[in-house]
């Protein structure tokens, strides 16, 4: 029986629209989505925006007793670039965290803040359509991301939740705004082209979780398929990093989480800065604006996915006619029967580039030597191996720098099937890994609690102690610390994989 209470959060994530309800004491009650995927284009990663409302009309109507939602809020992929005019006309299609065509930018932008600007980040392709000399710059009135598209879309309000914002241009952590220093660094840097913006003046406004951020308008329930009423209150709209954190309970220092699917990302909450710039390593913040080491990788579960697909369609050349869940839970099982090191198979996962390792395009590849092991087990644990083996690079600069990690939480596709992905990431960390009973649902649900969060809060109560002291207390999770065996077999295979990365990039450059 639903009761008034409920929240309503919403992810545009890489594959799937998805909405999750909770009710007041944050436990799952309906959720509905909408399968989507980018494209590429004229050597672009993108996705039609007309997808959005398709897609968002699919996940709500998913929603039971949706006239019982009483706050609500958006989060996305993060990154990217959308830019408008004044009119909130798309300047050029959506250029996504896939891409890897912002290198000169990124790189003179770290150089010049002194502060790593990845190639996915917004003021990365900004400058880099400014260094290309493409005209629509000059026209530019808004860019954001695609949960602030989104949201403003729905409410009318230009803002972003702080963690959102800081994969768009760096944040002071004090202020929880955008670096002002370095803002002023960027206007000097293109005042010679006498553009008739200053950053600030296209940047959205920069909120923090436990604020509101507009309301449901009466066009915007009509983009929605007037499935929801009018009036509704929204949290600021974050990213799916954020809210990754937040389902998660990673929020507080020395918390972190890994969030997999079609990307794989690592969030550590940093104690102090990190002593130097490192250009695996992002530094965004947490939904509050506490800062965040952050690895994050492009490919993850994508060629695994394709794999599982073409063993299905084997299968059912021999009259079987397995579900598709099914069929995952089979191979993620039968990969535990592998060899710690996968007995000498090599996977490479690149479906696009890969800004950890220097990759602008991918090649997926599947590389043994004529003594390999090549067994079912063997390739399918090779194949999950894969999937993280990139974020370990990371994760092992974070240990150089004596980043403080108590806890590791899991989340995400991967972590669907019980113990294997947990099994695996603990050993690619050497860490111990947490999966909690809402891990299969991932950002929405974080989404959800933010919003929660915004209309439950009491007083000066933070959003650290209302996960821990409201929502996460008693909550059923397993913890798998990391087996010997599985950790130096995870390191046979990462020195292995770093050499099969030359393979990858010549690769590239070849086919």
């Amino acid at each position: 029986m639903y009761s008034k209470g409920t929240t309503l959060g919403i992810e545009l994530g890489s594959t799937r629209i998805k909405a999750v309800a909770i009710d007041e004491n944050h436990a799952p009650l309906s959720s509905g989505d909408y399968t989507w995927a980018s494209s590429y284009e004229n050597g672009i990663w993108t996705y039609d925006l007309a997808q959005v409302w398709a897609g968002l009309r699919a996940a709500v109507s998913g929603i039971q007793n949706p006239e019982n939602v009483e706050a609500m809020g958006i989060s996305a992929m993060m990154h990217g670039y959308l830019a408008f005019d004044r009119d909130w006309k798309l300047l050029t299609p959506f250029r996504t965290w896939q891409n890897t065509i912002t290198g000169p930018a990124a790189e003179e932008l770290t150089e010049l803040f002194r502060f790593n600007v990845p190639q996915r980040w917004s003021i990365a392709h900004l400058y880099q359509a400014i260094l290309n000399g493409e005209e629509h710059v000059s026209q530019i009135a808004h860019i954001t991301t695609l949960a602030g598209y989104v949201h403003f879309m729905l409410t009318g309000v230009n803002v972003l939740g702080v963690g959102d914002a800081s994969g768009m241009f760096p944040i002071d952590s004090r202020t929880c705004d955008y670096n002002e220093g370095m803002v002023r660094q960027f206007d000097e840097l293109v005042a010679s082209r006498n553009y008739p913006w200053k950053l600030r003046d296209i940047l959205p406004r920069v909120l923090t979780a436990g604020e509101e951020a507009g309301r449901l308008t009466d066009s915007g329930a009509a983009l929605l398929g007037s499935l929801l009423q009018p009036g509704i209150p929204f949290a600021p709209p974050e990213g799916d990093a954020g809210t990754g954190m937040t389902a998660t309970n990673a929020v507080a220092p020395r918390t972190g989480n890994v969030s997999a699917g079609t990307s794989i990302f690592a969030m550590v909450v940093l104690e102090h800065p990190m002593g130097a710039v490192h250009t695996e390593i992002d530094i965004v913040t947490t939904p509050t604006g506490r800062d965040v080491a952050m690895v994050h990788c492009n490919n993850c579960t994508g060629d695994s996915n394709a794999w599982v697909g073409l063993l299905k369609e084997a299968a059912q050349l021999l009259g079987a006619k397995p579900d598709t869940g099914e069929v995952y839970t089979a191979l993620y099982r039968k990969a535990l029967e592998g060899e710690a090191d996968c007995g000498g198979v090599l996977v490479c996962n690149y479906l696009a580039g890969e800004g950890v390792t220097h990759m602008d395009q991918g090649r997926p590849m599947v590389v043994r030597r004529p003594d390999s092991r090549f067994t079912l087990a063997n390739f399918f644990r090779a194949t999950l191996y894969s999937t993280m083996a990139t974020l370990k690079i990371g994760m092992d600069i974070l240990a150089q720098e004596r980043v403080g990690i108590d806890s590791l939480t899991g989340h995400g596709g991967l972590f669907k099937t019980p113990e294997v992905g947990q099994r695996f990431l603990a050993a690619a960390c050497n860490a111990s890994v947490t999966c909690m009973k809402t891990a299969g649902e991932g950002g929405p649900y974080g989404m959800a609690l933010l919003a929660s969060f915004m209309l439950r809060r009491r007083g000066g109560e933070t959003l650290e102690e209302y996960l821990r002291s409201r929502v996460f207390a008693g909550m059923e999770s397993t913890t798998l610390a990391p087996r010997q065996e599985d950790v130096d077999g995870f390191n046979r295979y990462a020195q292995d994989y770093a050499r099969l990365l030359q393979v990858e990039q010549l690769a590239a450059d070849t086919l």
